[in-house]
């Protein structure tokens, strides 16, 4: 499964990644920036009364694998 990891920017200069489980795996530049917008938009996450996600910086899936080696 992967998951996808949205790179924000604050207005301190501290990066902040929100990772999201379940995630369509077909998302487009256009269609991430517009959900990162609203992200932004929407002030919900934020330290100290200071919103946490000011600039969108970046966005990529991450796929793990994982091998066992024994159980």
């Amino acid at each position: 499964m992967k998951k996808l990891q949205l790179i924000f920017k604050a207005k301190s200069g501290k990066k902040n990644n929100l990772q999201l489980s379940y995630v369509n795996e077909n998302l487009d530049q256009t269609t991430t920036k517009a959900a990162m917008e609203k992200i932004m938009a929407s002030n919900l996450f934020q330290k100290n009364d200071f919103p946490i996600y000011d600039y969108a910086v970046g966005a990529k899936y991450i796929d793990r694998q994982e091998t066992v080696i024994f159980e």
